[in-house]
């Protein structure tokens, strides 16, 4: 199951206007930091590394989250080039993954998110890639142009469900990501975090308050040893192994990709990090 614990504390309207406009201002600064810093010509990638924490680490702190992280991450740094692939069951699986993973991570965000004032300058600034989900050449542009920040060092964050989970279970996978994991002949970082659900629960204003919350970390997939055809193998597996981080049950059947684009184990014990 996702949940980790249960609920501690459910926000009322005051403290959720507060988490809102908090959450809200935090970003807004950072935004136009990011901005003036990038129009100046001196925003570079390690800066761009320290905000995505920082502003991460705030946004933790006003709900309160209570953050672990189980496993360990590779060797960023190492010449390779890096996928995350993770759960998305809530908006904060973002800023959590910032604050609990090291490496220049920047996320593979929808294209409409370019269009908010601030935040879609600022994440370009940033060199967050975009996707089209609506134009099929444009999202192969998109894609392109995201193998290339990769090549660059960056390390992507994808959610291979392609939208966050109403109910927390995991939805079927899309083939976007994994094309280009095998394009880049990427390594695969799989990415489960429990508790997240309960957090803020998609398409909702609930905030719950003071929630633990772990990020499990599993063993890499390297995907430069699987051809195109081996495709949905690929998908499999790392499918197999997000659920086993989620601790639930392997899936009888293989789950096609939506759209057009393994055992259970008890889980190690968590080593919880401060927000």
């Amino acid at each position: 199951m996702r949940a980790l614990h249960p609920i501690n504390e459910t926000a009322t309207w005051a403290r959720r206007l507060g988490v809102v406009c908090g959450s809200s201002l935090v970003t807004l600064v950072y935004c136009l930091d990011v901005i003036w810093r990038a129009v100046l010509g001196r925003l570079d990638r390690p800066r761009v590394d320290r905000y995505t924490r920082s502003w991460s680490a705030w946004l933790l702190r006003l709900i309160r989250m209570q953050l672990s992280v189980v496993g360990q991450c590779p060797d960023f740094n190492n010449g390779r080039r890096y996928m995350i692939l993770c759960t998305h069951a809530s908006h904060y699986d973002i800023p959590v993954s910032f604050v609990a993973m090291p490496g220049s991570i920047r996320m593979l965000a929808k294209s409409e998110l370019y269009r908010i004032p601030f935040l879609g300058a600022a994440m370009r600034a940033a060199e967050f890639p975009s996707i089209n989900r609506h134009n099929r050449d444009q999202a192969i542009a998109d894609l392109n142009r995201a193998k290339a920040m990769m090549e660059s060092g960056i390390v992507l964050w994808a959610a291979p469900e392609g939208t966050r989970s109403p109910s927390g279970k995991l939805l079927p996978f899309k083939r976007g990501c994994f094309h280009l994991a095998l394009d880049t002949e990427a390594i695969i970082v799989p990415v489960a975090i429990r508790g997240i659900a309960e957090v803020l629960p998609a398409r909702t204003w609930q905030f719950n308050l003071g929630q633990q919350v772990a990020v499990h970390i599993g063993e890499p997939i390297d995907a430069s040893g699987f051809a195109l055809e081996a495709l949905p193998e690929l998908m499999q597996l790392t499918r197999s192994a997000i659920l086993d981080l989620l601790g639930e049950p392997p899936e009888q059947t293989a789950q096609p990709d939506a759209g057009n684009t393994g055992s259970q184990t008890e889980a190690p014990q968590p080593k919880t990090e401060s927000v």
